[in-house]
């Protein structure tokens, strides 16, 4: 059994004359903000959260995709 902690802050800059790809453009940074909602509060983010839940388990393909995993792979 696992305690719950804190999570820890993710670092979202750009790495100094970092040669990879998928860093090169101004907006991965941006973007990367954007999906994890960094400009949120606890509170709004929890609403989100369940915003998105209960939005996928109305969702046709999450039940299509969940039926698909039990029949191909067993589970549910």
């Amino acid at each position: 059994w696992m305690e719950a902690t804190e999570p820890s802050p993710i670092p979202l800059s750009l790495p100094a004359g970092s040669q990879l790809p998928c860093f090169h453009g101004s907006s991965t940074i941006r973007n990367l903000k954007e999906r994890f909602h960094m400009n949120m509060t606890e509170e709004q983010l929890q609403l989100l959260i369940e915003q998105m839940v209960d939005g996928s388990m109305r969702s046709i393909t999450t039940k299509l995709y969940d039926g698909f995993q039990y029949l191909t792979n067993g589970i549910m």
